[in-house]
Protein backbone atom coordinates (compact mmCIF):
# COMPACT_ATOMS: atom_id res chain seq x y z
CA UNK A 1 0.00 0.00 0.00
CA UNK A 2 1.06 3.59 -0.48
CA UNK A 3 1.24 5.73 2.31
CA UNK A 4 -0.28 9.70 2.18
CA UNK A 5 -2.04 12.22 2.75
CA UNK A 6 -5.16 10.06 2.28
CA UNK A 7 -4.12 7.56 4.08
CA UNK A 8 -5.97 6.84 7.62
CA UNK A 9 -4.22 4.80 9.98
CA UNK A 10 -4.87 3.22 13.64
CA UNK A 11 -1.82 2.21 15.98
CA UNK A 12 -2.49 0.80 19.05
CA UNK A 13 -0.25 0.95 22.18
CA UNK A 14 1.21 4.40 20.69
CA UNK A 15 2.07 6.16 24.00
CA UNK A 16 5.13 4.13 23.88
CA UNK A 17 7.85 2.24 21.91
CA UNK A 18 7.67 0.93 18.78
CA UNK A 19 3.43 1.73 18.70
CA UNK A 20 4.78 5.53 19.75
CA UNK A 21 7.89 5.29 16.84
CA UNK A 22 5.93 4.08 14.46
CA UNK A 23 2.93 6.50 14.95
CA UNK A 24 5.18 9.62 14.31
CA UNK A 25 6.76 7.86 11.42
CA UNK A 26 3.31 7.25 9.55
CA UNK A 27 2.72 11.18 10.03
CA UNK A 28 5.86 11.57 8.91
CA UNK A 29 4.81 10.09 5.56
CA UNK A 30 1.79 11.86 5.54
CA UNK A 31 -0.70 9.46 6.91
CA UNK A 32 -3.70 11.25 9.77
CA UNK A 33 -3.14 8.41 12.46
CA UNK A 34 -5.18 7.53 15.12
CA UNK A 35 -3.40 7.29 18.14
CA UNK A 36 -4.90 5.01 20.81
CA UNK A 37 -3.44 3.89 24.39
CA UNK A 38 -4.54 3.97 28.01
CA UNK A 39 -1.61 6.50 28.77
CA UNK A 40 -2.54 10.32 28.61
CA UNK A 41 0.86 11.75 29.04
CA UNK A 42 2.85 9.50 26.27
CA UNK A 43 -0.03 10.27 23.81
CA UNK A 44 0.28 13.91 24.45
CA UNK A 45 3.79 14.24 23.53
CA UNK A 46 3.55 11.73 20.25
CA UNK A 47 0.73 14.93 19.36
CA UNK A 48 2.84 17.63 20.08
CA UNK A 49 5.84 15.79 17.60
CA UNK A 50 3.10 14.82 15.14
CA UNK A 51 2.86 18.23 15.04
CA UNK A 52 6.01 19.23 14.79
CA UNK A 53 6.58 17.30 11.42
CA UNK A 54 3.66 18.87 10.40
CA UNK A 55 1.58 16.02 10.10
CA UNK A 56 -1.81 15.47 11.79
CA UNK A 57 -3.35 12.92 14.82
CA UNK A 58 -6.18 12.17 16.43
CA UNK A 59 -5.90 11.20 20.04
CA UNK A 60 -7.74 7.99 21.73
CA UNK A 61 -7.04 7.45 25.56
CA UNK A 62 -8.53 4.07 25.97
CA UNK A 63 -7.45 0.65 27.48
CA UNK A 64 -7.34 -1.78 24.54
CA UNK A 65 -9.93 -3.63 26.55
CA UNK A 66 -12.39 -1.62 26.80
CA UNK A 67 -14.98 -3.18 24.31
CA UNK A 68 -17.73 -0.01 24.61
CA UNK A 69 -14.76 2.12 23.88
CA UNK A 70 -13.85 0.40 20.80
CA UNK A 71 -17.33 0.58 19.55
CA UNK A 72 -17.63 4.47 19.72
CA UNK A 73 -14.08 4.42 18.34
CA UNK A 74 -14.55 2.33 15.31
CA UNK A 75 -18.47 4.10 14.97
CA UNK A 76 -16.17 7.60 14.64
CA UNK A 77 -13.71 6.25 12.38
CA UNK A 78 -16.85 5.51 10.30
CA UNK A 79 -18.60 8.18 10.48
CA UNK A 80 -15.55 10.82 9.88
CA UNK A 81 -13.84 8.97 7.10
CA UNK A 82 -16.20 6.05 6.14
CA UNK A 83 -12.76 3.08 6.11
CA UNK A 84 -9.52 2.50 7.79
CA UNK A 85 -6.84 2.33 5.26
CA UNK A 86 -4.26 0.66 7.64
CA UNK A 87 -4.16 -0.78 11.57
CA UNK A 88 -0.84 -1.25 13.19
CA UNK A 89 -1.20 -3.58 16.94
CA UNK A 90 1.13 -2.79 18.89
CA UNK A 91 -0.65 -2.85 22.45
CA UNK A 92 0.82 -5.75 24.70
CA UNK A 93 1.12 -6.24 28.03
CA UNK A 94 3.95 -8.20 30.40
CA UNK A 95 4.80 -8.33 33.50
CA UNK A 96 8.42 -9.35 35.35
CA UNK A 97 9.10 -13.22 34.73
CA UNK A 98 8.47 -15.57 36.91
CA UNK A 99 7.94 -19.85 36.94
CA UNK A 100 4.74 -21.11 35.76
CA UNK A 101 3.69 -22.29 39.52
CA UNK A 102 4.18 -18.26 40.42
CA UNK A 103 2.65 -16.43 37.98
CA UNK A 104 0.11 -14.34 40.10
CA UNK A 105 -4.14 -15.19 38.53
CA UNK A 106 -4.26 -11.01 37.88
CA UNK A 107 -1.25 -11.16 36.20
CA UNK A 108 -2.16 -13.65 33.60
CA UNK A 109 -6.01 -11.83 33.48
CA UNK A 110 -4.54 -9.05 32.31
CA UNK A 111 -2.21 -10.44 29.64
CA UNK A 112 -4.82 -12.81 28.50
CA UNK A 113 -7.25 -9.24 28.49
CA UNK A 114 -4.58 -7.54 26.18
CA UNK A 115 -2.40 -9.83 24.34
CA UNK A 116 -5.44 -12.39 23.39
CA UNK A 117 -8.93 -11.16 23.94
CA UNK A 118 -8.13 -7.36 22.80
CA UNK A 119 -6.43 -8.87 19.07
CA UNK A 120 -9.97 -10.81 18.31
CA UNK A 121 -11.63 -7.60 19.30
CA UNK A 122 -9.94 -5.23 17.09
CA UNK A 123 -10.17 -7.75 14.52
CA UNK A 124 -13.55 -8.18 14.94
CA UNK A 125 -14.59 -3.96 15.03
CA UNK A 126 -11.97 -3.20 12.43
CA UNK A 127 -12.41 -5.56 9.82
CA UNK A 128 -15.47 -3.62 8.21
CA UNK A 129 -13.51 -0.47 8.23
CA UNK A 130 -10.23 -2.42 6.64
CA UNK A 131 -12.60 -3.52 3.62
CA UNK A 132 -13.63 -0.36 2.94
CA UNK A 133 -10.91 0.69 1.91
CA UNK A 134 -9.06 0.26 -1.50
CA UNK A 135 -6.17 -1.42 0.13
CA UNK A 136 -6.91 -2.34 3.32
CA UNK A 137 -4.02 -3.51 5.46
CA UNK A 138 -3.88 -4.86 9.24
CA UNK A 139 -0.41 -5.27 11.15
CA UNK A 140 0.21 -7.44 14.20
CA UNK A 141 3.81 -7.45 16.41
CA UNK A 142 5.08 -11.21 16.53
CA UNK A 143 7.33 -12.00 19.75
CA UNK A 144 7.27 -15.97 20.32
CA UNK A 145 7.90 -17.10 23.30
CA UNK A 146 6.11 -20.05 23.67
CA UNK A 147 7.98 -23.31 25.67
CA UNK A 148 10.72 -20.46 27.11
CA UNK A 149 11.37 -20.81 30.72
CA UNK A 150 9.74 -18.10 32.58
CA UNK A 151 7.48 -16.52 29.57
CA UNK A 152 4.98 -18.73 31.03
CA UNK A 153 2.10 -16.04 30.75
CA UNK A 154 3.60 -13.79 28.03
CA UNK A 155 4.40 -16.24 25.99
CA UNK A 156 1.39 -17.99 26.27
CA UNK A 157 -1.17 -15.11 25.59
CA UNK A 158 1.12 -13.82 22.55
CA UNK A 159 0.99 -17.42 21.17
CA UNK A 160 -2.62 -17.88 21.33
CA UNK A 161 -2.88 -13.95 19.92
CA UNK A 162 -0.90 -15.29 16.67
CA UNK A 163 -3.24 -18.22 16.48
CA UNK A 164 -5.53 -15.69 15.85
CA UNK A 165 -4.14 -13.48 13.14
CA UNK A 166 -3.11 -16.44 11.39
CA UNK A 167 -6.46 -17.93 11.09
CA UNK A 168 -7.65 -13.95 9.68
CA UNK A 169 -4.95 -14.12 7.47
CA UNK A 170 -5.91 -17.36 6.05
CA UNK A 171 -10.00 -16.72 5.81
CA UNK A 172 -8.89 -13.10 4.09
CA UNK A 173 -6.49 -14.22 1.11
CA UNK A 174 -8.97 -13.57 -1.36
CA UNK A 175 -11.89 -11.42 0.16
CA UNK A 176 -9.19 -8.81 2.01
CA UNK A 177 -8.27 -7.14 4.60
CA UNK A 178 -4.47 -7.90 3.78
CA UNK A 179 -3.43 -9.26 6.99
CA UNK A 180 0.30 -9.31 7.88
CA UNK A 181 2.79 -10.11 10.70
CA UNK A 182 5.72 -8.40 11.67
CA UNK A 183 8.42 -9.68 13.71
CA UNK A 184 10.70 -6.61 15.35
CA UNK A 185 13.83 -7.34 16.27
CA UNK A 186 15.24 -6.60 19.65
CA UNK A 187 14.79 -3.06 20.65
CA UNK A 188 14.91 -0.65 24.03
CA UNK A 189 11.40 -0.49 24.65
CA UNK A 190 9.65 -1.27 28.56
CA UNK A 191 8.71 -4.76 28.10
CA UNK A 192 12.10 -6.00 27.35
CA UNK A 193 13.33 -4.20 30.03
CA UNK A 194 11.33 -6.10 31.96
CA UNK A 195 12.46 -9.20 30.20
CA UNK A 196 16.45 -8.61 30.29
CA UNK A 197 16.74 -5.65 32.56
CA UNK A 198 20.60 -6.42 32.67
CA UNK A 199 21.06 -6.29 29.08
CA UNK A 200 22.89 -3.20 27.16
CA UNK A 201 20.28 -1.44 25.46
CA UNK A 202 22.54 0.39 23.48
CA UNK A 203 22.88 -2.87 21.29
CA UNK A 204 19.50 -2.84 20.64
CA UNK A 205 18.06 -1.92 17.30
CA UNK A 206 15.78 1.82 18.16
CA UNK A 207 11.85 1.46 17.58
CA UNK A 208 12.79 4.40 15.04
CA UNK A 209 14.41 2.02 12.57
CA UNK A 210 11.91 -1.29 13.46
CA UNK A 211 9.07 1.21 12.31
CA UNK A 212 10.59 2.77 9.18
CA UNK A 213 11.53 -1.02 8.07
CA UNK A 214 8.03 -1.97 9.00
CA UNK A 215 6.46 0.64 6.75
CA UNK A 216 8.65 -0.50 4.27
CA UNK A 217 7.60 -3.80 4.32
CA UNK A 218 3.86 -3.37 4.10
CA UNK A 219 4.21 -1.02 1.17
Amino acid sequence: MNIGPDTVALVTGASRGLGYATALELARQGAHVIALAKTVGGLEDLADEIEAVGGSSTLVPLDITDEGGLQRMCLAIHERWGHLDLLVHCAAHAVLLSPVAHVAEKDFDRMWAVNARATQRIIAMTEPLLKAAEEGTAVFMNDPRSGEKFFAGYGATKAAAQAIVDSWAAETVTIGPRVLTFLPNPMPTGIRARFFPGEDREKLTSTTDEAKRMLADIS
